[in-house]
């Protein structure tokens, strides 16, 4: 994994706004219409070479595919390369999403929110078998997208975001393993060939885990903050074990608070859990910090310390609202960070993915190349004040 030596390198996490003639495909294969295999596969191949080409235009260093290749969402998207799993329409009321103390503090906000904003999720997923990975073909195919786009693009590397064990198919039910732990475990198990497969063709591998900070609001009450700490431990040994014989620096791990329009006030702190992230043996630890409810964290790393040889890459540009940062708040929020652990120990980075999915997006997707532009712009200026 490059790290920022001679300038402040820059990054984002990893999905991103997928054009329209995609999306095209893309719905009628999430509703089971028909429609050109050849055409849809030229479609994601020509897709993937041109948001890679326009990341580096933009000053991205270290760049992804935009997970194009995912049809379905950041975690769902192992529906199609998990076997065990049926797919079952949510009753209406009962969808799992729509909870958690934020929601209940704020009932009257989220019934207007959910009266113009349709749920992402329409169907509900339970275990019904054993948990194995299918999608190798696929996740190959992404494999070759990227690294046919990476060939004409000048950029620093690669990366290929995926879920990590506990944010695969977020509130899954099980009806086939002992337990919810035996089923993670064999989700775990299962993802270890994606991860592998990705390391092994020449990408870093990044974690996508909104989930552990998030269940921390649908946990507590009732659960108590012992309860999701226990939980959250688990979490790191269960990465921990998918990760084994991968080597450390080729892997960043993303935590962010989720990308839902509210208030967040039910955050879980960072520093309530920041000693159990760093528990999770990787290079780089990609950590939401430019949203007003998380931006001050960044005091956490003055205290926090980094173990030897990692880095962080934190969120210094927003993915959830249309006002362009300006480059000297960028640069500002880089440099107060690189002066506590070391200008080399950090990449700017973005919040979160600017999609959510093929169809959800917080910005416009002229907005988010705005964005990026004005993270390297940043970044060049946190450069000439770090380095001279």
């Amino acid at each position: 994994m490059k790290r920022s030596t001679s300038r402040i390198l820059t990054t984002h996490v990893g999905s991103l706004i997928r054009p329209d003639a995609l999306q095209d495909f893309l719905r009628a294969k999430q509703v089971g219409k028909g429609f050109d295999d050849s055409a849809y596969q030229k479609c994601l191949t020509d897709s993937v070479a041109a948001v890679v080409g326009r990341q580096a235009e933009a000053g991205i260093d270290v760049v992804s595919d935009g997970e194009f290749g995912k049809s379905i969402s950041w975690s769902q998207y192992v529906l199609e390369r998990l076997s065990g799993f049926e797919r079952r329409p949510i009753k209406s009321g009962a969808n799992p999403f729509a909870r958690g103390a934020d929601r209940t503090r704020f009932a009257e906000f989220y019934a207007e929110l959910d009266a113009k904003e349709a749920p992402a999720t329409v169907s509900e997923s339970i275990c019904v078998g054993p948990i194995t990975y299918t999608g190798q073909a696929e996740l190959q195919r992404d494999i070759d997208n990227f690294k046919a786009a990476l060939k004409t693009a000048k950029v620093e590397e690669g990366f290929l975001p995926v879920a990590a064990p506990g944010s695969v198919i977020p509130d899954r039910k099980n009806e086939y393993y002992k337990s919810d732990e035996e089923c993670l475990q064999a989700i775990a198990e299962a993802m270890r060939t994606e991860y592998r497969m990705i390391v092994d063709a020449g990408f870093i591998l990044q974690l996508d885990d909104a989930r552990t900070a998030v269940t921390f609001d649908r946990m507590v009450p009732p659960g108590t903050f012992q309860d999701y700490r226990r939980w959250t431990a688990m979490q790191v040994e269960l990465i921990n074990h998918a990760l084994e014989g991968i080597p450390e620096d080729r892997v960043r791990y993303h935590v962010c608070w989720g990308s839902w329009p509210g208030p967040h006030t039910t955050d879980v702190p960072l520093k309530d859990i920041v000693d159990l992230i760093m528990k999770v043996r990787v290079g780089a630890y990609v950590i939401e910090g430019a949203n007003p409810r998380h931006e001050h964290e960044w005091k956490v790393w003055g205290e926090a310390k980094l173990p030897a040889g990692r880095m962080l890459v934190p969120g210094v540009i927003s993915h959830a609202t249309n006002i362009v940062e300006h480059p000297e708040l960028v640069a500002e929020r880089i440099v107060r960070l690189a002066k506590l652990i070391g200008r080399e120990n950090v990449i700017a980075g973005t919040d979160c993915g600017f999609a959510q999915g093929p169809f959800y997006r917080r910005v416009h997707p002229s907005i988010m190349w705005a964005k990026l532009e004005a993270l390297a712009a940043g970044a060049r200026l946190a450069s000439k004040d770090l380095w001279g």
